[in-house]
């Protein structure tokens, strides 16, 4: 195919490794990537509204559990990385990528309120031959419709001025096996110009790229990934209500059902979903599917049923302290266990252990919690009232003063067999007293 001089000129800064990379957002998905990109030889630039990240930063300290503060600085004492919240230096990126929040409205509607003033401030510097990746969870359609759309309002044009792309972000906070440059990467672009750029540069950094045809499909892939697991953790955690009623252990059956080594895969329950994607990003198409007036009842059935999961919980807690400990919750103190939505992480975003504690306190008990990863309650958009709670020490002291244990989040760093000997009531919503062997009439899953 014919390419045009803007195109030849950046794809030949992207192949020799001098073309700047500026990511915009410097959370979970944005520093690990920045790294990434760095270690693969480009110069990048950090952009951050929050300027606490900055400082951290430029002390050589990471506030991410997948970046270490020894790799943080090696990439800055090189010169091949710097953070910013001045976002005039977006002129001097050739290409920039958005990796900013996608949250629901309390209504359950995208809020695409971050991807676009993050893509106005862009606009504002563009220039010709840049490329604008978004990497934010979105509904189909996002890229073209909403990005491409602010940018071009500067009267240049995409495929032509400038490109435009989309690439699902896959971190997974926590994993050992997988970090961003070895998990395969989704890559689409505005145009054949555009996604052979994507290729390229996203190729320099990471082991495996898969194209696909268009920004909206690649969209569709990461709403696809994550849907397939709210749905199926949904079952189990309805499977878990009934078999309970019967007096049947769901973590047995899905134990024995794993062995079958075809046309099974095992999900598991728990306490309600957390995290940053299976939460919130099915909704993003349900939201889009009213367009097309379609129902997506499966997306729909399985939110109701994983965020009913708490209360769920709380239900079983407070029918335990009654007929085993002869104490109502309102009268009762809880200790929760794990305030991360995921075990060994820090992570807190729409973690189910934060609606726990809300419940619990509705209901007139006291809960607190224990979590070395959180030692203090952040701010959170939903959550104001528990800022700034602190974790508890597991002391036998401490620990007899609790009329039960929730286990909610099952760290490894926990000592749970101390907890099984203290006396104390204990709901286990991750089987993890059972996977340790730990068996003891106090010891309730739910």
């Amino acid at each position: 195919m014919t390419t045009s001089p803007i195109f030849g000129a950046l794809s030949e800064k992207i192949a020799n490794r001098t073309a700047r990379a500026g990511i915009i957002g410097l959370g979970y998905v944005g520093l690990p990537l920045a790294m990434a990109i760095a270690r693969s030889g480009f110069p990048v630039t950090g952009f951050d509204v929050d300027p606490k990240k900055i400082v951290a930063i430029e002390a050589r300290r990471s506030y991410i559990d997948a970046v270490t503060s020894a790799d943080m600085q090696t990439e800055i004492d090189a010169g091949r990385f710097a953070a910013t919240s001045e976002f005039a230096s977006l002129a001097d990126c050739d290409v920039i990528v958005i990796c900013v929040p996608t949250p629901l409205t309390k209504h359950r509607d995208p809020d695409l309120s971050f991807v676009e003033a993050t893509s106005r401030s862009i606009a504002q510097h563009l220039r010709e031959g840049q490329l604008i990746a978004l990497e934010s969870t979105t509904y189909p359609g996002t890229t073209d419709d909403v990005v491409k759309v602010i940018l071009e309002k500067t009267g240049m044009t995409s495929g032509k001025d400038f490109f435009v792309g989309f690439s699902p972000e896959r971190e997974d906070p926590g994993n050992q096996h997988y970090h961003t440059a070895t998990i395969p990467k989704v890559v689409a672009g505005d145009g054949a110009e555009a996604l052979e750029l994507m290729k390229s540069f996203y190729g320099a950094a990471v082991k495996t790229v898969v194209p696909v045809s268009s920004n909206a499909t690649a969209e569709a892939v990461k709403l696809t990934e994550n849907i397939f697991r709210s749905v199926n953790i949904a079952l189990v955690n309805e499977l878990k209500t009934v078999y309970a009623a019967m007096g049947i252990d769901v973590w047995e059956v899905i134990d024995a059902a794993k062995t079958k080594p075809f046309g099974y895969m095992p999900f598991y329950p728990g306490p309600g979903l957390g995290g940053h994607c299976i939460p919130i990003d099915p909704f993003y198409l349900t939201w889009k599917s009213r367009e097309y007036e379609l129902p997506t009842r499966f997306i729909e059935l399985a939110g109701e049923i994983n965020s009913a999961m708490p209360r769920y919980v709380v239900g079983k807690l407070a029918e335990a302290l009654d007929i085993r400990a002869g104490k109502a919750l309102s009268r009762s103190r809880v200790l929760l266990i794990g305030l991360a939505y995921k075990k060994n992480v820090a992570d807190i975003r729409e973690s189910p252990s934060l609606r726990l504690i809300e419940i619990i306190e509705e209901r007139g008990g006291r809960a607190d919690y224990h979590d070395t990863f959180v030692p203090e309650i952040p701010a959170t958009r939903e959550y104001q009232a528990l800022k700034g709670r602190q974790s508890v020490a597991l002391t036998d002291e401490a620990l007899a003063g609790y009329d039960a244990i929730l286990i909610s989040t099952d760290h490894d760093d926990v000592d749970y067999r101390r907890l099984a000997e203290s006396g104390a009531l204990i709901v286990d919503t991750r089987n993890v007293f059972a996977r340790l062997g730990i068996i003891d009439d106090n010891i309730l899953k739910a």
